[in-house]
């Protein structure tokens, strides 16, 4: 026996990541807040993103030079 027209979908058991709640998805999608949560974060203000704060690679210090000689913190070695 075949049925026509019969579609299948597939979905995923998900919490949601604002409520907590768990849910289902449908299976693939990105979606991260439940049904209900996701209508109330849409009247959340958009975050703007942060810049990180980086040396221009011209500006950043050797430290190595200070420390050449590890001798004196290290000792010899396998006296563990």
């Amino acid at each position: 026996m075949e049925i026509e027209g019969l579609e299948i979908v597939r979905l995923e058991l998900k919490y949601c990541e604002r409520c907590g709640g768990l849910w289902m998805r449908t299976w693939g999608t990105e979606d991260v807040y439940c049904p209900t949560c996701a209508v109330e974060v849409l009247d959340l203000p958009i975050g703007r993103k942060r810049r990180k704060l980086c040396l221009p690679v011209n500006d950043r210090i050797d430290l190595k030079s200070q420390f050449e000689d590890w001798s004196g913190f290290c000792g010899e070695g396998g006296n563990a």
